[in-house]
């Protein structure tokens, strides 16, 4: 059924949100964000409104409160069928009241209830939470105020219920500041909107606001470069005051960054083996552009595109399979394959007729279908999901995903704005894998070939941490074991020091790892000295990641009698003001005034789009019945993916009149010029000149078939490659060196 509440805004009925103001302010990589909304009760009787809004999946809320006229009410933390009772209570007696609680099925989806608000009323609600930034593919750190709550598709025999509005019809204003401070310097703050420019308050503090006129058509985006950016910290906060000495709050707790760095022999071997399984979305939403911009390809494009760079760039002797999914799935082979030119020639054929055109997001299924699949001696299983992420069971998903951990690494991309950030990070975090994120203008391409390239990096195994600490002091680690490093990719670690000691006392923490049959380890010595200015950030942080791994214990252990689990999230929740599952905010005006007169009008707007910013609705194209096939529109291709999708299984190319076309030149100018009898060694030898000589800034996306093909060329053992070089510079105009080829 569809949940058609949110209509009321068709027939002009007042929004009672008028605007909303957003501060983040950046340490280092830990965001604290603070929103302010402004709301006013326009219609003739008291109003009770619900707004669904996203929020970063591992986001700590730890603050929510109201204020009417001159009454400030700060909402407490309690169970949540408590907090619903006094709600409802407070409703029934007049009372205003406001709660705030986060999804069952998805922990990056909040509801806000705003009761009992009279007629001509405004209302002014405050809510804090803070986050870590993920690293990105090139070092920065992203920050994203999502722009929409993309349709989520729920499972069958759930309702649906649906969301995306015009930006010419949102009917309020945002505005948004940010400031960075750290004790390293700023490189650069980027942003997919416009900023006024930077202001550099000091060596430590930059800051920047949104510019004026901002439409609400996108995320807003910010990426931060700082200038070593691979430095690993640890950041030691004091105990609560207030809080009881031996608890989480009372005790003081350190966040440790920890970036590996592996040894350059190891890194530039990659591996020969391993069995890839691609799992492709295809529901409806797929045939959206990549940003709001209608010229940019679409989604589903964009993946075709980057799965032939994949297909291309695959070791021989590896396995391989694609599945794609939608309200049903289909796979190419009944199970993985052989990567051969005839098996990766029948996937190319497929991908080339793959559309948006399988109804809704059912991407359970799929990943049962795989995982039930037996593994292959000596090929590690390597997960790449490709999704714009709009699916209501995220938890059910990534508790498959994490069962499953011991036997493959997942690797996750959100495609396109409002693709969960929950379900895409939680994926490849439970699945030992890295998560990417694709929107605006940026090419999909170079981000996942990165991943790529960690797949096919030797697995670190036995990952140990050990710490050496002062005489009388204790450490209870808070964050869940760690089970994968990747090159260059930040670790965190949460831990409760209990117990006294100098301040001054050096500690020191270790991580031991195996790499490719090498026993390594990375040492980070810190002091214990607290501190100044953070507040209880890290102590909130902390408390958020306790809880989500008591979440994920307690649905696992569901259905069992044992109710410790969720007592205890429910009693780190309350302790530490940071919601839960199992929680929510409540904040009732008890004061003076007398009980709010009238029968009360309910409003649901819809998701809220945008943890900030607009609505009304589409209705979903996408159910499985009525879904429109998607014909994969014919547009000029570009000349690197023509190159490439020539190239052979083996990594070789092979002289033909379509090779002479991708690089520009006729097939008797291509001929002509052959120094020696050897045509596919030529062949190569020209792409290769060609990729080198024209390509050079998407070196991240043909690198690795680029490898490829030299392995060929080495095997050939041609006594004619200087030659052949030679006479390839001649022949494209290019100066391309031998030994810059790896020749």
């Amino acid at each position: 059924k569809m949940n058609c509440c949110g209509l009321l805004t068709a027939q002009k009925e007042p929004v009672p949100l008028k605007s909303v103001e957003v501060e983040l302010e950046v340490r280092d990589h830990v965001a604290t964000v603070v929103s302010t909304l402004n709301y006013e009760n326009k219609e003739d009787k008291p109003l009770e409104a619900v707004f669904v809004f996203p929020l970063p999946g591992d986001a700590a809320v730890c603050h929510f409160s109201a204020t009417i006229g001159q009454t400030q009410i700060v909402a407490e933390v309690k169970e949540k069928q408590e907090a619903h009772e006094e709600y409802d209570d407070a409703l029934s007696s007049g009372q205003q009241a406001f709660l705030l609680e986060e999804s069952e099925q998805s922990p990056d989806i909040f509801s806000l209830s705003v009761g009992s608000l009279p007629p001509g009323e405004s209302a002014s609600i405050r809510l804090e939470y803070v986050t870590e930034l993920a690293v990105q593919a090139d070092d920065g750190l992203r920050f994203c105020l999502p722009a929409v709550l993309n349709p989520r598709y729920q499972p069958q025999g759930a309702s649906v219920q649906v969301t995306s509005v015009p930006a010419s019809l949102v009917p309020y204003s945002l505005s948004f500041s940010a400031r960075v401070s750290s004790p390293r310097p700023v490189s650069k703050v980027e942003s997919n909107c416009s900023l006024d420019p930077l202001q550099y308050l000091n060596p430590e503090q930059t800051q920047t606001t949104l510019a004026a006129g901002h439409k609400f058509d996108r995320d807003v985006e910010l990426l931060i470069y700082y200038k070593d950016a691979h430095q690993p910290i640890a950041v030691v906060e004091a105990g609560q005051a207030s809080a009881k000495p031996g608890t989480l709050m009372g005790d003081p707790v350190v966040m440790l960054s920890l970036y590996p760095e592996f040894p350059q022999a190891v890194m530039s071997s990659v591996a020969s083996c391993g069995e890839f399984v691609f799992l492709l979305d295809r529901s409806g939403s797929m045939d959206s552009p990549m940003d709001h911009s209608k010229r940019q390809e679409s989604r589903i494009g964009s993946a075709r595109d980057t799965l032939l760079l994949l297909l291309k760039s695959l070791p021989m002797g590896c396995y391989f399979n694609i599945y794609s999914f939608g309200s049903r799935f289909q796979h190419i082979f009944p199970k993985s394959v052989e990567y051969s030119q005839k098996t990766m020639e029948e996937s190319l054929k497929k991908v080339e007729e793959m559309g948006a055109d399988l109804g809704g997001t059912e991407i359970l299924e799929p990943l049962k279908h795989i995982y039930s699949q037996s593994c292959i001696p000596n090929q590690p299983r390597q997960l790449f999901v490709f999704t714009d992420g709009e699916v209501e069971n995220t938890k059910e998903v990534i508790s498959l995903v994490k069962k499953n951990s011991g036997s493959h690494r997942c690797f996750s991309f959100g495609i396109g704005e409002g693709a969960s950030s929950a379900l895409i990070n939680g994926l490849a975090k439970e699945g030992g894998g890295h998560a990417q994120f694709i929107t605006g203008t940026d090419r999909m391409q170079p981000k996942v070939m990165q991943s790529l390239r960690f797949a096919l990096q030797p697995a670190v195994v036995d990952i140990s941490v050990t710490w050496d600490l002062p005489k009388g002091v204790s450490v209870t680690v808070l964050s869940p074991p760690i089970t994968a490093l990747f090159q260059g990719q930040r670790s965190l670690i949460y831990a409760q020091l209990t117990g006294e000691s100098s301040k001054a006392a050096e500690s020191c923490v270790m991580v031991k790892y195996s790499l490719a049959g090498h026993p390594s380890q990375n040492q980070l010595h810190f002091s214990l000295k607290p501190a100044e200015d953070t507040g209880l950030t890290v102590h909130r942080l902390a408390a958020r990641t306790l809880i989500r791994s008591l979440e994920m214990e307690e649905r696992e252990q569901r259905g069992e009698q044992d109710k410790g689990v969720k007592k205890k999230v429910v009693e780190c929740s309350v302790q530490s003001g940071v919601s839960s599952v199992f929680t929510a905010f409540i904040a009732v005006n008890k004061g003076d005034s007398e009980a709010v007169q009238g029968p009360l009008v309910r409003r649901n707007y819809p998701p809220y789009i945008t943890m900030y910013l607009f609505f009304l609705y589409r209705l979903m194209m996408l159910s499985a019945g009525n879904a429109q096939v998607a014909v994969p529109k014919q547009t000029p291709r570009d000349p690197l993916l023509q190159l490439v999708s020539l190239q052979k299984a083996s990594g070789c190319w092979v002289l033909d009149s379509a090779l002479a076309a991708a690089l520009g030149k006729t097939c008797e100018e291509v001929e002509n010029t052959k120094p020696s009898a050897v045509s596919d060694l030529w062949a190569t030898i020209l792409a290769l000149i060609w990729l080198h000589g024209f390509k050079v800034d998407a070196q991240d996306e043909w690198q690795l078939l680029a490898m490829k093909a030299v392995s060929w060329l080495r095997a050939q053992n041609a006594s004619c490659v200087t030659e052949c070089v030679e006479a390839g510079n001649a022949l494209l105009g290019c100066n391309v060196q031998k030994d810059v080829m790896g020749l």
